[in-house]
């Protein structure tokens, strides 16, 4: 795999998502969860996504059980909570583990590219990563990075042209 478009992953609702349908964008993957501490973030990515999807930004959460078991529902569950208390809008995938055996490619992949703080493993909750319209990882982020933060390097990506 040598590019984010070379990827798919379900969504919430059980439909495939090809990440090449997302060429050309600047994309800001995220793995969520509804009972977390960071979970107000989604407040913060979905004014991202409000603010700079007509210019290209894409953000795609990917909820995940793995810390702290902070994403227990279903995929219906999870898209009603997202909706009703963040009006997330932007496209959310169905419940992925990030480390391990059963990691997501996607995953896997996003690790490959951009290694994290001591390890590679995924730490927590809300880790971004911000990958540019090439399809090649720019950054990682921590889970504390609030979403606000990433503006700088959200603008600097869309206006970078191939």
């Amino acid at each position: 795999m040598t590019s984010i478009y070379d990827f798919s992953a379900q969504t919430l609702s059980g439909v495939t998502q090809d990440f090449s349908e997302y060429k050309d964008k600047v994309i800001l993957i995220v793995n969520t969860a509804s009972k977390c501490g960071f979970t107000p973030q989604y407040e913060g990515l979905e004014a991202l996504n409000q603010q700079y999807r007509d210019q290209g930004l894409v953000i795609v959460g990917f909820p995940c059980n793995q810390f702290g078991h902070q994403e227990p529902g279903e995929a219906d569950e999870i898209g009603t909570f997202c909706q009703k208390n963040y009006g997330v809008s932007f496209p959310m995938m169905a419940k992925v583990d990030v480390n391990g055996k059963d990691a997501h490619p996607i995953f896997n992949w996003l690790k490959e590219q951009q290694g994290g703080f001591l390890t590679d493993g995924i730490k927590w909750n809300f880790t971004k990563f911000l990958i540019g319209r090439d399809g090649q990882v720019i950054e990682r982020y921590a889970p504390t990075t609030k979403p606000e933060e990433l503006k700088a390097d959200i603008e600097k990506a869309l206006n970078q042209k191939d």
